[in-house]
């Protein structure tokens, strides 16, 4: 367990927060048997590290592709090069993926990483299956496919080349300035309408962005991504998203008005969700950076959650229900209509394009 960096303030033990990091603590997964809580009695301190190193290690996949027929979710399948994320976001939802593998989705989903080596390889075995139905992939679901160690691992632009030589279809979801480094294969993909990238912004204040996501590109450097895209010629759009109550949802319109002046197509947002051990990381990023509105925030959050902290339900778990959740979604509805950003998102990529690989084989194939 990581070392946490400790403040008494009123006989009460705080933790600091680590540059570069999202995460306070590094607590437990749900599935852990023993438990672990730190208490200062006020007789011993241990000398707290300033940075917490990163650790990354293979893990080998006998698929990288998965599947979900979720009901909210717009889209059937997707990639994940990456587990854990290095962008360090106090919010994100995919922290609990950490736990399956028994570690902790605080500190450890920052720090230890996991890159699908041969990603690429088992790719190319995958479409090549003779039942293989081709439908859009998606990458950026669960963690960031242009988190920073893409620039070492190049995972993801190894897949990028097996999709775009298969002419397959895919959507991208990223908040790293990395994915211009692909703007070749991208913009090549594109030329078939075969790719729809988005570019989630949650906040232009840079300030905030800084404690609430470390390690992301920053706001003007997303919308900068945005205009490249644009300018390049492909479809991209903006997700506003997450939606933090009393904390960002002022921003929306000012979200998407830079969107719209920097070339997106469209937008859309997501509330925030606080799924298993995440609604615990995200009250103690909460109490450490924003103490005076931290129970304003969560207030707001269980309003919109049928009183709890989190309401997983299909349907509810992305917009939310209650006043303040019809409040967003009107807000939302009228300013990306008003700025031309309410088309639908990615529709219509071009599947008949696709052409599996050929596996290897002794005999060369007969072509009539």
């Amino acid at each position: 367990m990581y070392s946490q960096s400790m403040a008494v303030s009123s006989g009460k033990a705080q933790r600091k927060p680590l540059p570069g990091h999202g995460a306070l603590s590094n607590p437990a997964g749900r599935f852990e048997r023993r438990q672990i809580e730190t208490v200062d009695d006020g007789w011993y301190r241990e000398e707290v590290p300033e940075t917490v190193p990163l650790s990354l290690e293979p893990d080998h996949a006998r698929s990288v592709i998965s599947t979900n027929d979720s009901p909210d979710i717009p889209f059937e399948q997707s990639i994940n090069p990456y587990r854990g994320c290095s962008h360090a976001c106090s919010y994100c939802y995919s922290r609990p993926s950490h736990s399956y593998v028994g570690l902790s989705p605080g500190l450890d989903f920052e720090a230890k990483l996991f890159y699908k080596r041969d990603a690429a390889a088992v790719l190319e075995r995958e479409l090549a299956h003779p039942g293989y139905v081709c439908k859009p992939i998606n990458m950026g679901s669960n963690t960031d496919p242009y988190q920073p160690i893409e620039r070492r691992m190049r995972v993801t632009r190894e897949i990028l080349q097996v999709l775009l030589r298969c002419r397959h279809p895919l959507t991208l979801v990223t908040k790293g300035a990395l994915v211009l480094r692909d703007l070749d294969l991208i913009v090549q993909l594109a030329r078939d309408n075969l790719i729809g990238v988005g570019i989630s912004i949650t906040t232009l204040d840079a300030g905030l962005k800084r404690a609430m996501e470390p390690q992301a590109a920053s706001p003007q450097a997303r919308l900068g991504i945005v205009r490249t895209l644009s300018q390049a010629g492909v479809p991209v759009g903006v997700l506003v998203a997450p939606v933090i109550p009393a904390l960002t949802d002022h921003e929306m319109e000012s979200i998407l008005e830079a969107a719209a002046e920097a070339g997106a197509r469209w937008a859309t947002y997501t509330l925030l969700r606080l799924p298993h051990e995440v609604k615990d990381l995200f009250k103690e990023w909460l109490a450490a950076h924003y103490p005076d509105r931290a129970e304003h925030v969560m207030s707001l959050v269980r309003q919109m959650r049928g009183g709890r902290d989190n309401d997983p339900r299909f349907g509810a778990r992305m917009r939310g229900t209650g006043l303040f959740a019809e409040l967003l979604r009107s807000r939302f509805h009228i300013a990306a209509r008003r700025l031309g950003l309410d088309t639908q998102r990615a529709g219509g990529l071009e599947v008949g394009l696709f052409r599996p690989p050929r596996p290897p084989a002794p005999q060369l194939a007969l072509d009539f």
